[in-house]
């Protein structure tokens, strides 16, 4: 018989490499078999409640996705299927057929993206990634990496004059908010596992554009790769599409860029944040990396006025 809480006091399980959350992992056996322990006492409604249901819903859509053994809120943890250490971000790096794996990740994403948005499944996923959400995300930049860099007696006016500029970008998004999104939908959270795409980390997956989870797998910032290969990508996400995104290639293009802008303001932001909230300093290592995707989406006309702005409030030797 398990006893939770007093074998995590007692150092009893392996911990697994976890993530950003406030989720801790664990590998556990019962009766030989091993299962996930994820033990969270913050923000349990979305990190253990909420990631079951949306696994449910990935399930029932025929994708691989945890099964669940157990939810205890009130022990605050949570026992779900184990998919192994095998991750696609270890099997990218090792191989240099890195296309093979992606094509493999995109047939799996073009699946999610057919999942229909049915009243239960908006019962579940009740959350639409509209203007004022990309707002929210897009200010953890001025929150957490514009105020440490940008003269305190200018920081109000940047945020004012950056945040009319995104508001106005974002509005002329063109395609609708009408697909899963599962948000973070990149190489490390995509498991290897009955050679299939094992989908984790799917709690705050929201309704939302399309564009946007071929983003977070394209413009990845935790793995570096080619622009060619970036390309190769992109190309064949739109041949597998079932959405003829390619017969309105320029305007998905414009929200494919839009998003990942977004996107990395946010992710600076929040690698800010882990390291002066929460001490976590290895996510600031990739920062960098971060600008240089930012500067290449920003080539795209749509983001002249945007330029202006970041050019004259952050100089590119600030940009780090």
């Amino acid at each position: 018989m398990l006893n939770i809480t007093e074998d995590l006091k007692n150092n009893k399980y392996p911990k697994v490499a976890g993530d950003a959350s406030f989720r801790n992992f664990y590998r556990i056996k019962i009766k030989n078999k091993k299962y996930i322990l994820i033990y969270c006492r913050k923000q349990k409604k979305i990190n253990l409640e909420q990631y079951s249901k949306i696994n449910l819903l990935l399930r029932k859509s025929n994708l691989l996705a945890p099964r669940l053994y157990e939810l205890n809120l009130k022990a605050n943890y949570m026992i779900i299927e184990d998919f192994g250490d095998k991750t696609f971000f270890q099997l990218i790096k090792k191989n240099t057929n890195k296309l093979k794996y992606y094509k493999k990740i995109v047939d799996t994403l073009v699946k999610i993206q057919s999942i229909k948005i049915s009243p239960e499944a908006k019962k579940i996923i009740n959350k639409v990634y509209n203007v004022k959400v990309l707002m929210n995300e897009s200010n953890l930049f001025f929150q957490w990496f514009a105020v440490r860099h940008v003269n305190k007696n200018k920081i109000k006016a940047f945020k004012k004059k950056a945040n009319s500029v995104l508001s106005a970008i974002f509005s002329t998004i063109n395609f609708p908010n009408a697909y899963f999104v599962h948000r973070d939908f990149h190489v490390s959270n995509l498991m290897f596992c009955q050679n299939k795409v094992g989908i984790i980390d799917s709690q705050d997956a929201l309704i939302g554009n399309p564009a946007y989870d071929i983003v977070s797998l394209i413009d990845d910032v935790r793995i570096k790769t080619s622009s060619q290969l970036k390309q190769k990508i992109f190309k064949y996400y739109l041949f597998k599409s079932n959405n003829n995104f390619k017969k309105k290639i320029s305007l998905f293009k414009n929200d494919f860029d839009i998003l990942s802008v977004q996107r990395a303001l946010k992710i600076i932001g929040i690698f800010n944040r882990l390291y002066f909230r929460d001490g976590k300093k290895n996510y600031l290592s990739l920062v960098p990396y971060i600008w240089s995707l930012l500067h290449h989406r920003l080539k795209n006309p749509i983001f002249s006025e945007l330029n202006t702005v970041l050019n004259h409030y952050i100089p590119l030797e600030k940009r780090k």
